[in-house]
């Protein structure tokens, strides 16, 4: 519907009457796209593996090459040579050879950017939230949110594991604590806080949780205690068997976790058994094996033994993606390759690279997605994008679309209603 234009003399009738005509043509475009209904690309994927490279992964080094440069002669440039993949004109870091032949079900989404300072905390938690900090609001993270719409698969289950350190990055802000995280550390001990002591006898657990109901139930009575009451039935459901037993990786077989590698390559693996058995979002931390001395902080001298790192991410991704195609499972689990932000082209004096936020690389695998090897150009420098820039509400908007979320519904902390994501797209190509 046209808008009549101004009046070159404006009286307050001629005001109302085209305030009223805008009025109109807004309720007609309500009527056609209701709030919170808006259409948007429907993905089938059920659960969503997001691989975690916290400092902030060189996007040139790895996902983006670009020339080989020389931090001796400072000549600006990616530290290896690059690699063809299985999509024709796409290219890859000499080190993710295993990746490579895995790329025509991987999009390497090149043209990230975001505008946050280049500070690892509020960077880390941009990417998590899809937000900006906020002295008035806790935005929940994109674990939480994906916890919250799709719900557990079972009551047995958590929907949301973290396998590394917690961080407030993760947390579910207004959500609240039940749509929270449960994390491990250490694949070998599982989640130790429900882990029963070896000492303890099914007797004995049998006889302390008949003591634990009796308490609870004369506890309840005239007290507001029902949130800690079904904390307490949750902690007991999620410390059964049906949930600790996919803790237990000595159930895989020694090919498989031969397959899948070190420590990291095992998180890799358990976040596959997790997922296999409905729980609907699981962070796998990279940053704890500092093989090259700093992790994916590449500054200084840890830019030089960054291959170590590389290696590894493709070893345990490579056999994450191949495992779960082989399984079945590969359309219905989207695995996300996250960082905070990227890194220069230019070297600093002791050969290692600082932060770069307004362009780097994140990655889609699987997910049922239309994938296509890379989307988005960036110059010949990797520092500034040159064709479909992908904010990062842009990128959790393409994550919930996969997953089945509409990224334009709003959630609520109390009466105050919030879009899932800051005004995001989905990235139309990746859907069929």
């Amino acid at each position: 519907m046209k808008i009549p234009p101004l009046p070159k003399t404006l009286t307050r009738r001629a005001f109302l009457s085209t305030l009223g005509a805008a009025g109109a043509h807004v309720t007609m475009r309500s009527e056609v796209v209701p709030a919170g209904v808006t259409a948007f690309p429907k993905g089938k994927a059920k659960s969503c593996i997001m691989i975690w490279l916290g400092g902030g992964m060189s996007q040139i080094d790895t996902f983006d090459p670009k020339v080989v440069g020389e931090w001796t002669e400072k000549r600006p440039g990616s530290q290896y040579p690059s690699i063809p993949t299985s999509v024709p004109g796409v290219r890859v870091c000499e080190h993710l050879s295993g990746c490579a032949g895995l790329m025509d079900r991987m999009t390497i989404v090149r043209s990230v950017h975001h505008e946050v300072i280049d500070e690892h905390g509020a960077a880390v938690i941009r990417v998590h939230s899809g937000r900006p900090t906020s002295g008035t609001i806790q935005y929940p993270s994109i674990g939480s949110v994906i916890a919250h719409e799709l719900g557990k698969a079972s009551e047995d289950l958590s929907a949301y594991v973290v396998v590394g350190y917690p961080n407030i990055a993760r947390d579910p802000g207004f959500l609240g604590a039940e749509h929270g995280y449960l994390y491990v550390t250490d694949t070998a001990a599982g989640p130790t806080g429900l882990a029963r002591p070896s000492h303890v006898s099914d007797q004995r657990q049998a006889n302390r949780s008949g003591l634990l109901e009796g308490l609870r139930r004369d506890r309840v009575k005239g007290y507001p205690w029902q949130d800690y009451d079904g904390m307490v039935t949750r902690s007991l459901r999620l410390a059964g068997p049906n949930f600790m037993n996919v803790f237990d990786l000595d159930r895989e077989s020694a090919d498989m976790r031969q397959r899948y590698g070190g420590e990291f390559g095992q998180r890799c693996l358990l976040a596959r058994r997790l997922v296999e058995r409905g729980v609907r979002f699981v962070e796998v931390s990279h940053n704890l094996n500092f093989v090259n001395g700093t992790g994916w902080d590449t500054h200084f001298e840890g830019q030089q033994q960054q291959h170590l790192l590389i290696r590894e991410l493709d070893g345990a991704l490579s056999a994450l993606v191949s495992d779960l195609e082989q399984k079945g499972k590969l359309d219905d689990t989207l695995v996300v390759i996250g960082t905070e932000f990227g890194r220069p082209a230019h070297f600093d004096s002791k050969g290692g690279r600082g932060h770069h936020g307004r362009c780097f690389s994140l990655v889609l695998a699987g997910g049922g997605l239309k994938h296509q090897g890379a989307y988005g150009v960036t110059n010949e420098l990797g520092m500034k994008i040159v064709d479909s820039p992908v904010s990062i509400p842009d990128f959790h908007a393409t994550v919930y679309a996969a997953l089945g979320i509409n990224p334009d519904k709003a959630l609520y902390d109390g009466d105050r209603p919030v879009p899932i994501t800051d005004g995001g797209i989905p990235i139309g190509a990746l859907f069929a």
